[in-house]
């Protein structure tokens, strides 16, 4: 039976389903042609329908390529319309030399400055290059906020400020740049979710994060294939196969826009690459100079020892020296002006910076460098007028050789360059060490030519020299010691359109990596040591004795478990003394087989829902209960035993990104591992000090 209604309640009903009924009309008179409007709806399903036939993943991969590729290009050429203006001042300010000295030290002082502080006012996860922390995330550790897409402006605009500076800090893109391929990848990743209406999925994401990876490097350097076998190298001690095509079909996208947009640009006719030299290819080497390489090979290798060491201790050194500590911690625009200014009074071009071509950009080092004409033979013939492509007058200076101004480049960027990598702001790392490879090579080259005018010659007649060759080998051979990839030898290949000295340059490029893989960790390797990141550091050892090391020798004994009869009591000391993401749970007391693991935040939920046992009895919140009966326990699906070798341990924490397994004798808990145990196992018994 209803309840009557009183008069003025009926009243304020009726008033309120007519004013519904006027909104419904109102906004159906908005929306005319429901029907039309019903059918554009559908056609759009069905596009939608038909397009994700393929997947969803060619189309954000496609996305992430090109817009990559278009934020490449549009960096490049605002970094060349400011550098461009930077030269005008210099050279418009005419020959008074405290002006341009001025001029030639505010101006990347200022922009190293605004670098710096900008991007650090928005989040502090922008300076450095990013690698090292991408590394770790890549490997199942969570990083809050670094791949933020606020984070993203600030990097963009730190990095175009920093590039600016050119050859006065001389820093890169590649890692900044792959930091910001993997961002743009985590908020495309986003995006698919909504569109799809499907949940967030973590393995998309590190297949997304796996194709940027690859995106970075092939947008800066236009080299798809070596981008991702560098990026595999640099980052993913695992990598899944099913991954491949992914990390290939986005990195050729954004290669292939990069390169197109030059064309369009009128910076070439054609698609070419972007470190394009004129190398002979008809006899690019004789068989006896792969002595000469492998010589090479080996100085790359004992100088890429020699700044991998240096750079990791001047980054403690900063860090522990009390003044730059306090700089680095309260006024990160001061240091970085600080040190600007002591790298930009050097590379002045009236003082030191003559004897280091400090005039040319960091492309135009390189394309100097790779030169196809002997330096030696062309110096003592060499005009005051500039000559097309003459590039390499730069480095030919009246009171110093070609050797001399290389030796002279070669000794002052070793340690500028190790200087350079503390400053806060966001810059890469790569571009540098290729530049200064490049430079060892070309230098070995000149004096081969220097020994050997007439060329070598195994068989017939003799053949010239080619310095522009060994200044490719040393720019694979250093960068690939110090990054400890080995496709640096494709990358430099695919950067110049060069293939002849392809063997040459792999023989050098492995003779430096063994040597510096068996004596120091890789540069973005020492960034995580120094960082301190939770990251597994490389089993460098290889002797038979770090294969007898056992779990049993490292794992923590002593393991907060909780039986399954346990009550309010047992599960709050637990909390109380550990304070873990998971507890493991046995059968009972006496009997401590393994049954599964329980969340921190079910036994939280547990205590909350059930009483103390001297509570009084007004406060009674439920019956008494067990953790078995109430909470949820997971089943183990992997579990090591005593004798789990540490390399077995170490492999399987990496392949499925682990971060805690227990440890059974017979079915019985009796330890546990975490990445702090075997980190710390790695470092005390694989490779001891």
């Amino acid at each position: 039976m209803e309840r009557p209604v009183p008069g003025g309640l009926r009243g304020e009903k009726e008033e309120e389903e007519e004013e519904v009924e006027r909104v419904l009309v109102s906004e159906h008179s908005w929306r005319p042609c429901p029907t039309a409007r019903r059918r554009v709806q559908g056609c759009l399903e069905w596009v939608k329908r038909q397009l994700f036939r393929v997947g969803e993943d060619w189309y954000f991969l496609f996305i992430l390529g090109v817009l990559m590729a278009t934020i490449s290009f549009t960096m490049d050429i605002i970094v060349t319309r400011l550098y461009l203006a930077h030269m005008w001042l210099y050279r418009e300010i005419g020959d008074i030399g405290v002006l341009k000295y001025l001029s030639w030290t505010l101006y990347p002082m200022a922009l190293a400055a605004f670098s710096t502080g900008f991007s650090q006012s928005i989040t502090p996860c922008s300076g450095g290059s990013g690698i090292p922390e991408l590394k770790t995330i890549l490997m199942g550790v969570v990083l809050e906020d670094y791949l933020a897409i606020q984070n993203f402006g600030a990097k963009v605009v730190g990095l175009t400020c920093t590039l600016v500076c050119g050859s006065t800090v001389f820093l890169g893109k590649v890692g900044p740049y792959v930091h910001l391929s993997a961002m743009a990848a985590a908020y495309l990743g986003k995006m698919r979710t909504t569109v799809t209406r499907e949940y967030e999925n973590k393995f998309k994401q590190h297949e997304m994060l796996v194709a940027a990876q690859a995106v970075g490097v092939a947008t800066v350097f236009g080299a798809p294939i070596s981008g991702v076998l560098f990026s595999i190298e640099v980052m993913s001690p695992h990598f899944a196969v099913r991954d491949y095509w992914r990390g290939f079909f986005a990195a050729t996208c954004g290669a292939f826009m990069f390169r197109i947009l030059a064309v369009f640009n009128s910076e070439q006719e054609t698609i070419a690459a972007v470190f394009k030299s004129d190398l002979k290819i008809d006899f690019p080497f004789d068989l006896l100079e792969t002595f000469f390489f492998l010589i090479l090979g080996i100085i790359c290798g004992i100088v890429a020892c020699a700044y991998l060491f240096c750079q990791r201790w001047m980054m403690v050194a900063v860090k522990k020296n009390r003044v730059t500590a306090k700089l680095l911690d309260t006024d990160k625009p001061v240091y970085t002006v600080l040190v600007v200014l002591l790298l930009a009074s050097i590379t002045f071009p009236p003082g030191l910076g003559q004897f280091m071509a400090s005039r040319l950009t960091m492309k135009e080092h390189l394309i100097s460098l790779f030169d196809n004409r002997t330096w030696g033979l062309l110096a003592p013939n060499a005009s005051g007028v500039a000559k097309p492509g003459g590039l390499w007058q730069e480095w030919d200076h009246p009171s110093a050789t070609i050797y001399g101004t290389l030796t002279f480049f070669l000794l002052m960027k070793f340690w500028m360059l190790i200087l350079a990598t503390t400053l806060p702001l966001p810059a890469g790392y790569f571009m540098p060490i290729f530049i200064y490879g490049a430079a060892i090579g070309r230098l070995i080259g000149e004096v081969v030519a220097l020994l050997f005018p007439w060329g070598l010659h195994s068989e017939g007649s003799p053949r010239p020299i080619i310095p522009a060759g060994y200044a490719l080998a040393g720019a694979a051979a250093f960068s690939g010691s110090v990054t400890h990839a080995v496709s640096t030898a494709l990358l430099v290949c695919e950067a110049t359109g060069q293939l002849g000295h392809i063997l040459p340059t792999v023989l050098a490029v492995l003779v430096a990596n063994a040597i510096s893989q068996k004596n120091q960790p890789s540069f973005y390797d020492a960034g995580i040591i120094v960082k301190k990141l939770p990251y597994l550091p490389p089993i460098r050892s290889r002797h038979i004795a770090s294969y007898r090391v056992m779990v049993e020798e490292f794992m923590e004994r002593r393991v907060v478990a909780l039986a399954k009869g346990d009550g309010f009591q047992e599960v709050l000391v637990a909390l109380d003394t550990s304070a873990d993401a998971e507890y493991p749970v046995v059968e009972s007391t006496g009997s401590p087989t393994l049954v599964g693991t329980v969340n921190r935040s079910q036994l939280v939920a547990f205590l909350q829902s059930h009483e103390h046992p001297q509570a009084p009895q007004g406060e009674k919140l439920a019956t008494v209960g067990t953790l078995g009966d109430d909470c949820t326990i997971e089943p183990i699906m992997l579990q090591f035993s005593p004798w789990t070798s540490l390399h077995q341990a170490y492999h399987l924490f990496q392949l499925l990104k682990l971060q805690r397994v227990f440890v059974t004798r017979s079915g019985e808990l009796v330890g546990a591992v975490s990445r702090a145990e075997l980190r710390r196992a790695i470092e005390e018994l694989a490779n001891p000090k």
